[in-house]
């Protein structure tokens, strides 16, 4: 399979040199409080959703908690609630129905959507085989093991972790999981750090390939709670799990399940070989506030300021020059005013402040809860989308601001709101503070235009393929809706996609077409069963190690057919390769001007895998 790269050898020498302390977010994924993918997390950010769920009784009463929490009027009943947290694709991953149901669903959903990352990136194929890539990632504690498998185990005392299912139930074995069931080869490092998690271990991922410790790099987190939460005397936890951050009534917050992944690449390799960037990452910091602060569990104002100034130091980036800072946000009195006075202070370190209304300020705990180790690469994920958009989201719950803070040129948006005026480009800063002092901030800047390419000419091959009949069909559907969408992708780009950046799976199709709309109908006969039957069946399937994306095991592949273009172009002798498994994805031409884009990826075929809560 040759690659061409976009740009003539003395361009990209040049870029290389402009980029080269530069690391680009090539793709993402994630699932969230009433949002199961980005695409949807971000129009309900966009409309301003608040997705905090009050729980009734019979609802905790499934979830075991017991008849005392429940008439406790302290029992915070509020809480970003995930969907479909008790199911796998267990097959897909290479999974026992028994290990399934052991494994904390905290790394299942992890597993799962550092693949949906992958395959967002275009990096779901030979990349993996290609690349040393690298695993960064923070996991809450176990909840899943403490209410549920070590309370229903009869296994005694002393042996309870040898007989409640495989090694690897501790947060620090999520890396290592996702290395092993997809076959990656760089770094895997769990990084514990509380609520800044996730944005740390982004860092450590980022800086690991600055120092070329691998070529592509997962970070991220999650997180798993239940409403079990109380509310005490100056806690953390606000009466109704709300979210009111720099509000003059805000008083704490509440906790919400969710997780976020990020694929980060060096930004002149991600230029070379025609990723698509999502915004790029030119600096970040990381440190702890120490002993210089109230007490353990506060924030430190001397700490806070320090992580942002040295992360725009690293960016090369004046403070005036931020237009949006994506906050921590605890939603406490206390903590939101140290958290805008650290803000000020390091903008005045860092080249100063702008007008006030020039930068805006916002927190997504507003709209979804405290996502504990997740949290803050959710946060960045909703960076990364409103550097891109030029838009940034509402906050909830803000109709006062706190008398307390100082906002000087901060304005918090209580609707849509467009990058502020005067910005030559859009960036901001994400920070995300540990309870412990762990401090993380985030430069985020809008990635650099694309060049100008020919249009697409001649048909083009687009191959795909599934582990099922029915997942191929759905996958078909998903992929016509793509290029059907008001601004669809160009078909060279969905070809160089589909062919570099996917798995071959034992059931395969393919569509030749000349535009986006006779490739969308073509998909949708796919999808309907009438694509015609050019393929054959039961050739020779290739075979893998078990767990690698779902691809092992392989007994033959299934041809579904090729559909012809609108203009009845002859099919190619490739294509009837790839039906018959004679040829592999690696055996197809590649357009020489195509680039990455997001396409949708394998469907996933969900089953429950659950230990019940006792009851």
């Amino acid at each position: 399979m040759t690659v061409v790269t976009p740009a003539p050898e003395e361009v990209a020498d040049e870029v290389a040199d402009e980029v080269a302390d530069e690391v680009a977010v090539v793709g993402v994924a994630g699932r969230f409080p009433g949002a199961p993918d980005v695409p949807a997390l971000w129009r309900n950010l966009l409309a301003g959703v608040d997705s905090v769920h009050d729980h009734t009784d019979d609802e905790l009463r499934e979830l075991g908690l017991a008849e005392a929490l429940l008439a406790d009027p302290d029992l915070v009943r509020g809480h970003g609630r995930l969907d479909g947290v008790a199911d796998l694709d267990a097959a897909f991953f290479g999974m026992t129905a028994e290990e399934a149901t052991a494994t904390d669903p905290q790394q299942r959903l992890f597993l799962e959507q550092a693949w949906r990352a992958l395959e967002d990136a275009g990096h779901a194929g030979g990349t993996l085989d290609e690349l040393s890539v690298g695993v960064f990632a923070g996991c809450s504690a176990n909840r899943y093991f403490l209410f549920r498998q070590l309370a229903t185990s009869t296994a005694p005392e002393h042996d309870w972790e040898g007989r409640l299912g495989p090694p690897g139930w501790a947060p620090d074995y999520l890396p290592a999981r996702v290395a092993y069931r997809l076959g990656l080869t760089g770094p895997a490092m769990a990084v514990q750090t509380a609520c800044s998690s996730s944005l740390t271990a982004v860092c450590v991922a980022a800086q690991h390939l600055l120092d070329y410790r691998c070529d592509l790099a997962l970070a991220g987190g999650v997180s798993v709670s239940e409403p079990r939460f109380r509310r005490t005397p100056d806690g953390l936890l606000s009466a109704d799990g709300r979210c009111r951050a720099f509000d003059a009534a805000a008083d704490g917050s509440g906790y919400g399940s969710g997780v976020a992944v990020l694929v980060l690449r060096r930004l002149a390799d991600a230029l070379a070989d025609g990723d698509r960037v999502l915004a790029v990452l030119p600096g970040w910091a990381v440190n702890n506030d120490g002993a210089v602060r109230a007490g353990f569990a506060a924030p430190g104002l001397d700490g806070q300021a320090a992580v942002v100034t040295e992360a725009l130091a690293a960016a090369s980036v004046s403070a005036s020059e931020l237009g949006y800072v994506e906050a921590h946000g605890s939603g406490t009195a206390v903590g939101d005013t140290i958290e805008v006075d650290a803000l000020l202070r390091a903008f005045r370190a860092s080249g100063g402040a702008g007008p006030a209304g020039s930068c805006l300020l916002g927190a997504l705990r507003t709209n979804v809860g405290n996502l504990d180790a997740a949290s803050g690469a959710a946060a960045l994920v909703k960076a990364v989308l409103a550097v891109g958009a030029g838009v940034v989201p509402p906050n909830l719950h803000f109709g006062t601001p706190n008398p307390a803070i100082t906002f000087g040129p901060f304005t918090v948006p209580t609707a849509p709101a467009k990058w502020p005026a005067g910005h030559a480009r859009r960036v901001a800063g994400v920070s995300s503070f540990g309870l412990g002092g762990g401090n993380a901030h985030v430069v985020v800047a809008e990635p650099p235009s694309p060049s100008r390419r020919p249009p697409v000419g001649g048909p083009v091959l687009l191959p795909f393929s599934a582990r099922t009949p029915a997942a191929l069909a759905r996958l078909a559907a998903d992929l016509a809706g793509a290029l059907a969408a008001e601004d669809p992708p160009r078909l060279d780009d969905v070809a160089y996609t589909l062919i570099t950046g996917r798995r071959a799976y034992p059931h395969r199709a393919a569509v030749v077409a000349t535009s986006p709309a006779d490739a969308a109908a073509a998909l949708r006969a796919v999808a309907a069963g009438t694509g015609g039957a050019a393929g054959t069946s039961g050739a020779a399937g290739a075979s893998g190690a078990a767990g690698t994306g779902g691809t092992g095991g392989t007994a033959g592949v299934g041809g579904v057919g090729v559909v012809r273009g609108a203009e009845g172009e002859r099919v190619p002798e490739q294509a009837r390769g790839w039906l018959s498994g004679e040829l592999e994805l690696a055996d197809l031409e590649v357009p020489d001007a195509g680039r990455r884009v997001s396409l949708p990826g394998h469907p996933f075929e969900p089953a429950r895998y659950w230990t019940e809560a006792p009851r």
